[in-house]
Order: C-alpha cells, then structure tokens, then sequence
C-alpha cells in the first residue's frame, strides 16, 4: 500500500487578493464629488467669516523717514590722529590716549533707539502710554483716539485693566516696551548706510509725531553722550597737566583738550548731531494694513482645504 504524502505549505501566502492598504485615486475623487456640497457649505462659512474679520480689523497707517547718518567724527578723527602720533610718549608718561578704533555712532545710535531705557524714557517723557496701551480706534472727522473703555478711563486718566498679579492696571515698562517694539522698525541699509525708521499706528497723525519724535530724541540723546564724555574728558586732562612738567606731553595734553573743545562745540550747534533727515516723515493718506482682500482670499482656500479633508476623513472613518 502506497501512502502518498501530501506536500504542506503553511508559510507559504498567495496574493489572491487585492491589498486593501491601497489608495484608489478614482475612489478619492468619487469621495470628493460626492460630499462636494457638504464642501462648497464649508468653503462658504470660512468665506463669510474671513470677510467679516477683515472688515471688523482696524486700519493701520505707517510713517517712515529716511535718515543719512552724519559725520560724528570731528572730535573723534582728530583725537585718533593724536594717539597715533604721540600715545608712545604719552604711555610714559603714564596717560592712556586710546585707541583710533571705536564703535561705529551710527549703530550705537540705533542699538540705543531699541533699548529698553530708551523706549521707557521716550513714553514716559512724551506721555504715549495710552495711545500705546489703550488705543482703539481713530476717527478720522475730529482726528481723536477712542480708548477701549475696559482699559483706560480718559476722563479720568484711569487705568481699569483686570490683570493678575504682579502686574497692574497701569501697563508696566516691560509690557510697553514689548508693545512698542512690534510697531516700530529701524532698518539700516548695508550697500548706502542710510537708515529708514518707521512707525505703526491706528492715526496716521499719530505715528508721523513719534517718528519725528523719535528722530530728535535719539540725535539729542548721543548729543548729551558725547558732551558728558567730552565734559568729563576734559575735567581729567587739566588734572593731568598739573601733574606733569614735561613740555611734550603738556603740549599733547593741551591739543587733546581742544580736540574736546571741539566735540563740544559741534554738539551745541547742530541739532542733527547722528542723523540728518533725507525724506522727513509724513502723515500717511492711505492704510498699509491690513490686507483686507489677501484676508479673504486665505480664509476661502483654507476653508476650502479644510473641507476636502473633513470629507476623507469621514469617508475613511466609515472604511
């Protein structure tokens, strides 16, 4: 008797069928078409929504002045002048000269324009606090700000912020500066070295005063700078000269005072001591944002997006 082995093959898989992981195109377009109304509604919605949150955004106007930066090396080239010329002989007799490098005014004047102490001493010193803080809107007939009555009481001049501690109903420094830093901009260019500086507001009257504001603030602020150096400077040359009998570096001594005497003369008579104004600032015509059609046009292809994929997922879900 034969007994034949039948072969067994349990690992063995034969592909008698589709794998259902794939993804049908045609099915997805089929799914598309079929829940087309339920996305045309979707689209619709973002639409009229995106629509009507442009048209509640207040309009934003912007002032900007070009400034040249000015030649703030009188004092300076000559002082680096002397102490190349005579800072050995100087060195022995125990009086440091410096150096002819140094910061670059121009940026310094800039870093200063965005510093902490300088934004804080500018609201405090212009009273901008709530304009900056409260602001609502402008209205255009009488040219008047319209505080938001939650914030600011202006018949008052109350602050009625609802804030948690440890901050108060008077915006602090901090919160200022944070504020003030997204509506202003300095920009310096590389290839010309002029600087554009900009402000942001919702009165075109507004943001034109603070950029000439910020102009005059900032070129009278080195100003004071430099004749406080200058100043002091000064003060500690003639100490030194008392101390010294050496005909050479009196000499010395008595041209790094007048270089100083210098520094302080240009700073008294010229108003535009860092930056001298190319095209001063204007009061703005017309809104720089926002933009109001790119608003709707974003809203309607996101509602779009949004759903083309709510109908797969639901299709798949149902899968």
């Amino acid at each position: 008797m034969n007994n034949q082995i039948q072969p067994n093959y349990p690992d063995v898989q034969f592909p008698n069928q589709a794998n259902d992981d794939e993804i049908d195109l045609r099915e997805l377009f089929s799914v598309i078409w079929q829940g087309k109304w339920l996305i045309v509604s979707i689209t619709l919605i973002f639409a009229v929504a995106s629509v009507v949150f442009a048209i509640n955004q207040p309009n934003i106007y912007k002032s900007e002045a070009l400034l040249a930066p000015a030649d703030t090396e009188q004092g300076g080239g000559g002082l680096a002048a002397l102490a190349g010329q005579f800072g050995g002989l100087a060195s022995m007799a125990g009086i440091n000269l410096g150096g002819g490098g140094g910061v670059d005014k121009t940026q310094m004047a800039i870093e200063v324009m965005k510093s902490r102490k300088f934004t804080s001493d500018f609201i405090q010193k212009h009273d901008v606090l709530p304009d900056l803080m409260a602001a609502k809107k402008w209205n255009m007939a009488d040219n008047t700000i319209i505080y938001d009555e939650e914030l600011y009481n202006q018949v008052d001049q109350k602050w009625l912020r609802i804030v948690d501690a440890p901050f108060k109903p008077k915006p602090s420094m901090q919160e200022a500066y944070k504020e003030f830093s997204e509506i202003i901009a300095i920009n310096a260019a590389k290839d010309t070295g002029m600087v554009t500086v900009s402000v942001e507001h919702l009165s075109p009257v507004i943001a034109h005063q603070w950029v000439n504001w910020l102009v005059a603030d900032i070129n009278k602020e080195m100003k004071d700078r430099d004749v406080a150096e200058a100043t002091r400077s000064t003060k500690f040359l003639k100490s030194q000269i008392q101390q010294t009998n050496v005909a050479d570096i009196r000499s010395i001594l008595y041209k790094l005072i007048e270089e100083q005497a210098k520094t302080i003369m240009f700073a008294e008579v010229r108003d535009e001591y860092v930056f001298k104004t190319i095209d001063p600032a204007f009061i703005p015509e017309e809104k720089s944002k926002p933009k109001r059609a790119l608003i709707c046009v974003l809203g309607t292809m996101l509602g779009g997006i949004f759903g083309v994929m709510f109908v797969l997922i639901r299709f798949f879900i149902k899968k």
